[in-house]
């Protein structure tokens, strides 16, 4: 009885979606066999009974090398726009990301494509026999999600309320974060690759206040500390006024959330656009009544 081996490959993705891997054999064969994994692939080889090795066999371990000819030939047609990044440290020898070569024969680079339209990535491991040329497709938008990722963005440092605040049913509360990089911007990080640079700049555009109560409130800007001066005068820019205490709320307090939009504008490689990203940030209040003496 003839015997043939299929390999295949099955491409494992670290996405920010859920991505099934992807497995190619020939008529999905029925035999013994085994699968060996690296950490972002594993190769597994089918006996498969009756068969010899020939020409009819020969696609599915032709498939096992689609993502190591060369930038941008990777023949999963739902990714796109890919960028390389040399891996350092290099995988020890034996790795299946090697992809059957030795330490020397070309390299292994991380790669990083666009998923169909979706505007989501997907990273793994791909070896090349030559390092991706100047002319490798490049997605600026790629670049530009790189970019945010590098500044560290933070939810609202939150000034007011405080968490040791004496605050009362029925007076105005004025509510202001504290202004930095990090949690109000403006914040500017650039990313690079295949001679394309994008740069983008963050800032938050607004923010929203859960107030615990049930109540939300949406303002634009780091709002308007409290003075003295001000008395009793509601805020001009981001307050609320409470109409029961927080005595029956978990604790004794409210729950306070304040969620920042950060607005990103980027622009590099002949292209612009602009991204979002959401972070918050929370704030315990204790909220009494005015006790009258008689």
């Amino acid at each position: 009885m003839l015997t043939s081996r299929v390999t295949a490959l099955a491409v494992c993705a670290l996405a920010a979606l859920s991505i099934p891997a992807v497995a190619v054999a020939d008529e999905n064969p029925k035999g013994s066999g085994s699968a060996k994994c690296g950490m972002f692939t594993c190769q597994v080889e089918v006996d498969i009974p009756g068969q010899a090795d020939g020409p009819g066999n020969s696609g599915a371990g032709g498939s096992s090398g689609s993502a190591g000819g060369g930038a941008g030939s990777s023949k999963d047609t739902d990714l796109t726009s890919c960028t390389y990044k040399l891996v350092d440290p290099q995988p020890p020898v034996g790795s299946l990301d090697w992809e059957g070569h030795e330490p020397g024969d070309g390299a292994v680079y991380e790669e990083t494509c666009r998923w169909n339209d979706s505007g989501n990535s997907i990273a793994r491991m791909v070896w090349l026999a030559e390092p991706p040329g100047e002319d490798a497709a490049v997605d600026p938008a790629v670049l530009a999600q790189q970019a945010v990722d590098k500044m560290t963005l933070l939810g609202p440092d939150i000034a007011s309320p405080r968490p040791a605040g004496k605050y009362t049913v029925g007076v105005p509360m004025w509510m202001w974060v504290n202004e930095s990089v990090t949690t109000y911007g403006p914040n500017t990080a650039s990313a690079s690759a295949g001679g394309v640079t994008v740069t983008a700049i963050a800032k938050v555009s607004k923010i929203d206040w859960r107030m615990g109560d049930g109540s939300t409130v949406t303002c634009t800007g780091p709002s308007t500390p409290y003075t003295g001066s001000a008395g009793m005068a509601e805020s001009p820019t981001c307050g609320h006024v409470y109409s029961k205490t927080s005595a029956g709320a978990p604790g004794g307090k409210y729950a306070v959330t304040a969620t920042s939009t950060w607005t990103i504008d980027w622009q590099g490689g002949g292209a612009a656009g602009q991204l979002t990203e959401i972070r918050q940030s929370d704030v315990q209040v204790a909220i009494g009544e005015v006790q009258v003496v008689r």
